[in-house]
């Protein structure tokens, strides 16, 4: 017989929109905690965040063999809204209103009622330390500072300014990620990022495509100093410079992007381009999408996309700041699900386990 679990949800943010965070707390039938975590979005609405603690609680129920679900909210426009009792009329709600009743779809039953936030305190204290740390709070995270005898071995690419190669540094210092970055290479030394990882005492190679004419020769070096690092993972961090990944590296090479792919990838879609083609379509949501590479741009398997809103006074800077505190997050997830063999590539699909 499937499980049926009782699913606590909450959302808030400070500013309306400001620092956002959904959370959840699962239980089962006995009372039992089956799940628990706090999820910091950046800056969103409250009723965003509700939509997030909700999603998200719903597929670690569907995760964790969930037939049957009863939901708990202490948002009564979130509970109507679900119940089909109350239209929803926003724009940048719908997507996650979709979102939350496909996954509904997915029970035998499902039930959803509205509470008192009195009644509803774990999941509103896991979304206020989520936005107070501004990442995600796990209740089964491991402690910070502890590290294995053997860390995840990383190479990390960067033709810029370094900011992904240092928030990675930071979750590995803060015991979030349990990596070492092994390697830096570096397509200029005339740029930030290089001066940034000498300074935090990084092994830091430059592999200038000028020096490389021919795409082949340019990969043959990347690859001869990946190799000599021994690194089971590279992560591109802004890099701009077409590779070719050799056999031996194939699903084991991550990038990160400024948009939910597939829309805006390709070609010449980097950077201050993307923000720019989003906000030119009128988009209403935007995000990150992590993803593996292949030889051709932007069409690797998709590992983790994390959406953000585009608001009606954005430009490209502002839409990029808010695309970068989803960044910050998407990433470090994308390394741990890989450190966890959780990872599977089917037909360019990349499945989590």
């Amino acid at each position: 017989m499937s499980a049926t679990f009782t699913l606590y949800t909450d959302g808030g943010s400070r500013g309306n929109p400001g620092p956002a965070a959904g959370a959840y707390v699962i239980t089962d039938a006995a009372g039992a905690d089956i799940d628990a975590k706090g999820i910091y979005i950046g800056e969103a609405t409250n009723n965003v965040a509700e939509y997030v603690g909700i999603t998200e609680g719903i597929r670690s129920a569907l995760a964790h063999g969930a037939g049957s679900i009863d939901i708990i909210s202490d948002s009564e426009l979130i509970v109507r809204q679900i119940k089909g009792e109350y239209r929803v009329k926003s724009d940048l709600l719908r997507p996650h209103y979709e979102e939350c009743m496909e996954l509904l779809t997915k029970f035998a039953r499902w039930t959803i009622r509205h509470v008192p936030r009195e009644k509803n305190k774990r999941a509103d204290q896991l979304a206020n330390k989520a936005m107070d740390a501004r990442v995600d709070v796990h209740r089964q995270a491991a402690p910070l500072n502890k590290r294995s005898r053997n860390p995840l071995r990383l190479a990390v690419l960067i033709s810029g300014g370094g900011r992904t190669m240092l928030n990675l540094l930071d979750e590995i210092k803060a015991g979030r990620l349990d990596a070492e970055i092994r390697l830096v290479i570096c397509s200029r030394s005339q740029i930030a990022g290089y001066e940034k990882a000498l300074a935090a005492g990084m092994n830091v190679k430059v592999i200038r495509k000028i020096d490389h004419p021919e795409v082949d020769d340019f990969s043959d070096a990347i690859a001869q100093e990946l190799d000599a690092a021994g690194v089971d993972l590279i992560v591109q961090a802004g890099w701009l410079c077409l590779w070719h990944i050799p056999d031996r590296y194939m699903w084991k090479v991550m990038n990160i992007h400024p948009a939910l792919l597939p829309s805006f990838g390709g070609k010449g879609m980097w950077g201050h381009h993307v923000h720019e083609a989003v906000l030119a379509a009128g988009c209403k949501i935007s995000g990150c999408t992590v993803h593996f590479c292949t030889n051709e741009y932007d069409k690797g398997p998709i590992i983790v996309q994390r959406p953000c809103p585009v608001l009606s006074r954005d430009d490209a800077d502002s839409l990029a700041a808010r695309v970068f505190e989803q960044e910050c997050i998407a990433y470090p997830e994308a390394v741990r699900l890989f450190q966890q063999g959780r990872i599977r590539v089917i037909d360019n699909l990349a499945l989590i386990d």
